[in-house]
């Protein structure tokens, strides 16, 4: 128990500390200074007039120049030019970045799918032309051949005409 009168021995000094402190701080603020200084005269600031024009000869000599201003424009033009995008290409040639046929990319796309279809027809018109083998019909084969020549050709001209166009 003695820890605890030590405590309250040590919460009462603090409490007398804390109110000298105070008295102390609301003497100086009456005084004008501190305890040990007597109190002195308060120095009274001189005015400075700034948007004032004192008429009185000794209070003319207070009175501060009307600051002048600052030409801004020089600066604000050297900060216009630094600011101004410097050009990386004069001129841009858009038909360079155009692609030359608008629909190049289905065709890309597409050209898998294609091949397999190419490949199936092929298969088919293969398919077809042993069964007319076998059935005997000679005459027809010939024609179906013809036939399957001009289309060929036709298809490359098709294309041979794209590459062309381009």
């Amino acid at each position: 128990m003695a820890s605890v009168g030590n405590l309250e021995d040590a919460a009462r000094k603090r409490k007398e500390r804390l109110a000298a402190l105070k008295k102390r701080a609301q003497d100086s603020k009456v005084t004008g200074g501190n305890e040990d200084e007597p109190p002195t005269k308060i120095a009274a600031k001189e005015p400075k007039f700034r948007s004032y024009q004192p008429e009185d000869d000794q209070l003319k000599d207070k009175a501060v120049e009307a600051a002048k201003p600052v030409q801004v424009e020089p600066i604000v033009q050297e900060q216009l030019e630094a600011s101004k995008p410097v050009p990386l290409v004069e001129e841009v040639d858009l038909v360079n970045l155009a692609p030359r046929k608008p629909d190049w990319d289905l065709k890309r796309d597409v050209a898998k799918k294609l091949e397999k279809l190419e490949k199936r027809t092929q298969r088919a018109i293969a398919e077809l032309i042993r069964e007319r083998l076998q059935s005997g019909e000679r005459e027809d084969l010939a024609a179906v051949v013809n036939a399957k020549a001009v289309a060929a050709a036709q298809r490359q001209n098709d294309d041979h005409d794209d590459y062309d166009s381009d």
